[in-house]
């Protein structure tokens, strides 16, 4: 299927998009109009864009239905100053309901049940039960549109991080399995940031990987041996060496492996470099493939 975006209704569009890019971290964003009065309400058209300085972006849409402005991007227009609040599982539903189309002057502080507390140098409060708070200051708003689903990025210099300590590590990091995060999908649905749903991937940032257009050329037609296999092999620094292929050739003779023939012998090659790439044991993988 190839869609046009101009020939289909925005709200249509904007449900692919935000059921394929995704998850998408949320903006828990507290803000206050000149008057003083508090909004909160999450966005989930957000992310950290620079370090130095440090930088983040979220963007209040205007309504589909009628393309109107949402009380956050008018309190930052008047006061351009947000607190931007990190959602983890413990406090998804009261982020959720704080999206009710509240009238103006509303307090979702109040409705939502979270406690509001002051903020060290910005008007607006933070959400005490957040894991991670940032206060910012509003350096540009820039309008992408005038009609429905347009959006309006709030670029944000962070001031001040608050981060609750019980989602540190011993070493004064935040602990990704601790901060227990969660993330919007598309239409209602939510993912999670824990247990099985987390992975860990060497990136190759210091050492430059072989690639997996050095891997023997069976490997790389296999049936067995997926994309995600490949390219994990291939971040590794070197082909194995002489030591590392007599292991795996004493591998493939305990499997009975060795005495195999054809077809039979390499897929049984490709499943154990399988299991070896299961059991983090990426070199032995690779010296398992290059044996044959």
């Amino acid at each position: 299927m190839v869609i046009d975006p101009t020939t289909i209704p925005v709200a249509q569009l904007q449900g692919y998009l935000q059921a394929a890019v995704a998850p998408r971290p949320i903006a828990f964003a507290s803000t206050v109009d000149r008057d003083g009065h508090v909004n909160l309400s999450p966005f989930s058209f957000f992310n950290v864009f620079s370090a130095n300085p440090p930088i983040l972006v979220f963007s209040p849409a205007r309504r589909v239905t009628n393309g109107t402005t949402k009380h956050t991007l008018q309190n930052v227009l008047e006061v351009p100053e947000v607190v931007i609040n990190i959602v983890n599982f413990a406090l998804v539903e009261q982020a959720s309901l704080a999206s009710t189309e509240y009238e103006k002057g509303v307090d979702e502080f109040v409705k939502t049940g979270l406690t509001a507390a002051p903020s060290t140098t910005i008007r607006p409060p933070r959400v005490a039960e957040s894991p991670v708070s940032f206060e910012c200051t509003v350096e540009q708003v820039i309008a992408l549109g005038d009609q429905g689903g347009a959006g309006n990025l709030v670029v944000c210099k962070v001031q001040r991080v608050h981060i609750q300590e019980q989602y540190l590590n011993e070493k004064g990091q935040l602990d990704t399995t601790r901060l227990d995060l969660v993330a919007r999908m598309g239409a209602n649905w939510y993912c999670r940031a824990n247990g099985d749903a987390l992975f860990e991937i060497p990136k190759p940032l210091v050492t430059k990987g072989i690639g997996v257009d050095q891997l023997p050329e069976h490997a790389r037609n296999s049936a067995i041996l997926t994309g995600n296999n490949l390219a994990r092999m291939g971040n590794l620094e070197h082909l194995p060496t002489p030591e590392q292929r007599a292991e795996a050739l004493a591998l493939l003779q305990q499997k009975g492996i060795a005495t195999l023939q054809g077809a039979a012998r390499v897929n049984a090659i490709h499943t154990l470099a399988q299991d070896c790439l299961l059991r983090g044991q990426t070199e032995l993988a690779l010296a398992v493939v290059c044996s044959e």
